[in-house]
């Protein structure tokens, strides 16, 4: 079982530790126990009893998959089928929640859904296919927000890419992203920049085949 010091455990309940110091003071919520230096701990137990969730294996699994765009349905199609077949095997209660959009948009329904429900404490892991598959920028911010809930992330293929793969996909999600709103020749151009990268990507990958 774990335990939390005073600051952390009112910090993950909302309260600050004035208030349950007086909780204390009034039997209201006590410490599950003090060091002899006068230092409190409070439980998990008290966590989710506090928060009306007393079993937390009430917390489910949700597997989230998201494709950049409509035309990409038969890959999403693919990852829902991966991840139904990865979580099946765990044996433990799962759903899936998808998206269609720009890994750099925040306001995906999918990816708002999966964050309330985190905050509502009602999911135990979140299993992502790729790590980009979540979010293309502020992977780390969602990640302080699962922590504080006490939900855990699980990259199912956590192979690692070149600094070069990662800018050249970043640059093509951003391009693509603002692409959407410009028009004519503007839009034409943007169309043969997107193009221009994904070569060099392709011819860069295979030199480095060629020269390894």
């Amino acid at each position: 079982m774990k335990f939390y010091k005073i600051g952390t455990f009112a910090k993950m309940i909302g309260k600050s530790t004035q208030t349950l110091r007086r909780w204390d003071e009034l039997g209201i919520l006590k410490p599950h126990h003090i060091t002899e230096s006068g230092v409190r701990y409070y439980s998990e137990d008290q966590y989710y009893n506090f928060i009306g969730n007393k079993n937390q294996n009430e917390r489910i699994t949700v597997g989230y998959c998201r494709v950049s765009s409509s035309k990409q349905k038969d890959d999403l199609e693919r990852q829902i089928n991966n991840m139904k077949t990865y979580l099946i095997s765990q044996g433990k209660p799962f759903k899936i929640i998808t998206d269609i959009g720009s890994g750099i948009n925040y306001n995906n329904k999918g990816l708002q859904l999966l964050l309330n429900e985190v905050m509502e404490n009602k999911i135990e892991k979140i299993v992502i296919l790729y790590k980009d598959r979540l979010i293309r920028f502020g992977f780390d911010l969602i990640k302080l927000i699962c922590d504080k809930f006490n939900t855990k992330i699980e990259i199912i293929d956590n192979e690692e890419k070149t600094q070069q793969q990662e800018l050249v996909e970043d640059l093509i999600q951003i391009i693509t992203v603002f692409s959407c709103k410009l028009h004519g020749k503007r839009s034409n151009k943007t169309k043969r920049i997107i193009e221009e990268l994904v070569a060099n990507e392709v011819v860069d990958k295979s030199s480095t085949k060629t020269n390894s």
